[in-house]
């Protein structure tokens, strides 16, 4: 009987903890620990765009960051003066220690100067960066 009631337990939790895992991912976020934190044309490897940059950090083997980047590109030709660069995590590794990426994709919005104003970890939805947008600009 006891066994049954561990595996209860442990089931809510797995499934608690999925839910919240679920609710969060792909949501667009401030983080306090991304203030004052800028990147330009060097970091970037492109310049930024005329009003807002979107960075996608991704790499070989992850299947929703070509489904983001589809997002992302879509966005970016809606928007005037957005751009979009991606970003290998693997090739780029000191920037991905140095912004605390964790996850991949992990999507920045840059304003026109080139600061972080929004972070986005897991596959967005485009209304979500569209929303964001409008805090960087």
């Amino acid at each position: 009987m006891s066994g049954l009631v561990v595996c209860v337990v442990v089931l809510a939790a797995a499934s608690g903890y999925g839910l919240l895992h679920r609710r969060r991912s792909g949501r667009v976020r401030v983080r306090g620990r991304d203030g004052g934190k800028r990147l330009g044309a060097a970091e970037l490897g492109e310049g930024l765009g005329e009003r807002a940059t979107l960075v996608q950090f991704s790499s070989a083997f992850c299947a929703p960051c070509r489904a983001t980047r589809r997002v992302l590109a879509e966005v970016a030709v809606l928007v005037p003066g957005v751009s979009h660069v991606e970003i290998d995590a693997e090739d780029h590794l000191d920037l991905v220690r140095e912004l605390d990426i964790l996850k991949t994709p992990t999507v920045l919005v840059l304003d026109a100067e080139g600061r972080i104003v929004r972070r986005a970890t897991g596959q967005p939805r485009k209304a979500d960066v569209i929303a964001a947008l409008g805090e960087a600009v």
